[in-house]
């Protein structure tokens, strides 16, 4: 385990279960993840992690078991509330607002900090442009972040599929979140693409974000996350650091084996140039 986990967890999973009727998706999940942590989510297809995922982002109410945030409990509420409370969520596909400006993209995930309402506008239209006007320093300090300032005013059409993987994440970023959930974050990128998003990734627990990403490209998260929980049939089976997880022969047989392969399942992972 890192240094890090001898702190308090940001986020705490605890005896998290989820049931569609007679069939049991998730039971009795335990896990923390802490400030500026990052933590891998991996598992056979059907083992619970996009369940997961959804039960902390409140897609999904638990059927049994909480989620806290910094000690408050957000399971069971609304989507939208847990968003604001800083748990922000990325998907697979990367899902623009087509007919907008880069930066209009990133300033989309900007809405849950603005305080400027209704009322706002109408009674003190200067507070509002001032909110409008910092809501766009932060949109645009975020495109710088991932790379993407040199373009930030031109059309999301115009962006390659790695540069719109990094447009949401600096969308997701802009809301200023604590908690980032990545569901498989690699996914379609090239080499030197998934290099790029590693460094962003990396960056973003520096500033002390705690990272839970989902991911089936195992050489891209191994040398990335800090400790990986695994997940089979909706049970906890492991939660370790990477090279712990690789020894793990339950790990192996259940997953690794499969993704890896035999020979890579026992060598060390290693970090990208």
């Amino acid at each position: 385990m890192t240094d890090r986990t001898a702190g308090t967890p940001l986020l705490e999973i605890r005896g998290l279960g989820k049931s569609f009727g007679g069939l049991r998706a998730l039971e009795d999940l335990d896990f923390d993840l802490y400030p500026g942590e990052i933590l891998g989510l991996i598992g056979p297809n059907g083992a619970g992690k996009t369940t997961t995922f959804n039960l902390i982002a409140g897609a999904l109410a638990p059927s049994a078991g909480v989620v806290r945030l910094a000690g408050e409990p957000i399971s069971g509420r609304p989507a939208h509330e847990i968003a604001r409370r800083g748990v922000i969520r990325t998907f697979q596909h990367n899902m623009p607002f087509a007919g907008m400006s880069i930066i209009d993209n990133v300033l989309v995930g900007r809405h849950t900090r603005m305080a400027a309402g209704l009322a706002t506008l109408i009674f003190n239209p200067r507070a509002a442009r001032a909110d409008e006007a910092a809501a766009r320093d932060k949109a645009l300090e975020m495109a710088e972040f991932v790379g993407l300032a040199e373009i930030v005013h031109a059309g999301v059409a115009t962006l390659s599929f790695g540069q719109g993987r990094l447009l949401e994440v600096a969308r997701a970023l802009a809301s200023e979140p604590k908690v980032i959930l990545f569901d498989e974050p690699a996914a379609g990128l090239a080499p030197a693409e998934s290099e790029r998003l590693i460094a962003v990734i990396r960056g973003i627990a520096r500033r002390g974000i705690a990272v839970l990403l989902i991911e089936h490209d195992m050489h891209f998260l191994m040398p990335l996350a800090e400790r990986v929980v695994v997940l089979n049939f909706g049970a906890k089976i492991a939660d370790g650091t990477p090279e712990a997880i690789r020894r793990d022969p339950a790990v192996v047989e259940a997953y690794l084996g499969d993704v890896l392969g035999s020979d890579d399942a026992t060598e060390p992972p290693h970090a990208p140039a």
